[in-house]
């Protein structure tokens, strides 16, 4: 593998580091032809290397402007794979009514050169966002959940919810029917729309939450996360065997669920603990087997048994991101993709 200098060097071929960053908008980021398994097997690799102490990430610290909404600061220096930088995220769910035109989730990347801290480039992460978000399921799923699952429920069907579906079969193959569930029918039809043409299951729109949490044996929830949980799926709609995959924190289940899990896992301890002090989990946390990267690690168990319930709470981490982040420089610069804007000489003549 090359040290970091060698790839500096490299990138100086194509980059003057310190005079000019790349800029990388949204399609820019596609452009690079980033496959969704890449970034699968990226996100995998980074939340093990996070488990397993190889990186330097903080807790995510964080602004909330609006009701339920969150901008946070996602640092990570990742030192086996020269990715350096930090992702500024947010999630306003309040744009739906005040902002219709504009989308809920917005994010940007800051990738830094590790040997000098200038930054490379600044690319828009909202993609890259949208599809490790789903890769960190599927690790939980990979690793929690019964193998030959034949039903999957999908609370909440915004733009989290059409990507879990879109992948899901990337970790259950022998998946029979998939169960979603929205309080706004519209966004029920257009994952239906979107998803069933490439998704082999055949997936039906349930009449409720009871419905979902009663007949799948695996769930993934993504509803914006509440800084004050109201749960709509209750404690006895819930069975041994089932895995729940929250990427939306304790919002969608009641506490009693969390509590009498078999296996509970975070993708980050230090990370929840903080957002304990936040105050976005009023009654605690139940008892932590693990985080998730140590579970894809072996370094402690996964599902045991086939009756166990196995809860798997992943809120994402800024790893998750560098790493991919690191493939998406490569490419672009490689492909000459986006804009060079100048750091420090004016752009006027």
């Amino acid at each position: 593998m090359a040290n970091n200098m060698e790839i500096r060097k490299g990138y100086q071929k194509h980059l003057d580091i310190g005079q000019e960053l790349l800029y990388l908008s949204l399609q820019d980021v596609k452009d690079t032809g980033t496959t969704v398994g890449e970034i699968v097997e990226a996100t995998e690799k980074a939340m093990i290397a996070y488990s397993t102490g190889k990186v330097e990430m903080p807790a995510k610290i964080g602004l909330h402007p609006q009701p339920d909404s969150l901008m946070h600061a996602m640092p990570c220096y990742i030192p086996d794979e020269y990715a350096c930088g930090i992702k500024w995220g947010s999630n306003f769910p309040t744009n739906n009514i005040r902002f219709p035109e504009i989308t809920p989730t917005n994010c940007q990347i800051i990738y830094n050169d590790a040997e000098s801290g200038l930054p490379l480039a600044i690319m828009d992460a909202t993609w890259i966002t949208e599809v490790r978000t789903p890769a960190t399921a599927l690790v939980g799923i990979k690793y929690g959940a019964n193998k030959g699952a034949k039903t999957f429920g999908m609370i909440g069907c915004g733009i989290q919810g059409r990507a879990n579906v879109s992948m899901v079969e990337l970790a259950l193959s022998e998946l029979e029917t998939i169960y979603i569930y929205d309080i706004i029918e519209a966004a029920m039809d257009r994952l239906i729309g979107e998803c069933q043409p490439s998704v082999k299951a055949k997936i039906v729109k349930a009449k409720d939450y009871e419905e979902v949490a009663r007949k799948a044996e695996v769930i993934t929830s993504a509803l914006p996360i509440a800084h004050k949980p109201d749960p709509h799926v209750k404690d006895e709609w819930i069975n041994k065997g089932q895995t729940l995959i929250t990427l939306d924190c304790h919002t969608v289940y009641e506490d009693a669920v969390f509590k009498r899990a078999d296996k509970y896992y975070l993708d980050s301890k230090a990370q929840h603990e903080l957002l304990v002090g936040y105050g976005y989990y009023p009654y605690g946390l139940p008892k932590i087997t693990g985080e998730t990267g140590a579970m894809a690690a072996g370094a402690v168990p996964g599902r045991e048994s086939p009756d166990e319930l196995v809860i798997v709470n992943n809120v994402g981490m800024a790893v998750e991101d560098m790493m991919v982040a690191r493939i998406v420089f490569d490419r672009a610069i490689e492909k000459g993709l986006g804009v060079k804007l100048p750091l420090w000489k004016s752009t006027k003549t």
